[in-house]
């Protein structure tokens, strides 16, 4: 399955001298290592606001979240995840 997950850095709560540049560097570590696994497919930065767009591809919605929840960001809760499971446009399908 494919999921799309959204991030929002939580810069409301979490001031700038947090965003490091070694905390940075092991988030990007930990998607290059989901990626070389097969997990991430791509990774794009938003431009509405400070995050990330990834396309997962998971087993199921919990190995998803697992995932999306191992980068080290997620792990001190200084961004915000939304996943959303996809399925293909059916309209691009057999008629």
């Amino acid at each position: 399955m494919q999921f799309l997950v959204l991030t929002r850095r939580r810069t409301d709560e979490f001031p700038p001298e947090r965003w490091t540049p070694e905390l940075l560097a092991a988030e990007g570590q930990r998607v290059r290592e989901l990626y070389s696994e097969g997990i991430v497919r791509s990774i794009w930065r938003r431009k509405d606001i400070a995050g990330a767009v990834l396309f997962l591809e998971s087993g199921t919605a919990e190995d998803a979240r697992a995932a999306a929840e191992s980068l080290p960001l997620a792990k001190l809760g200084m961004i915000e995840i939304t996943l959303a499971p996809l399925e293909p446009y059916p309209a691009f399908g057999p008629r």
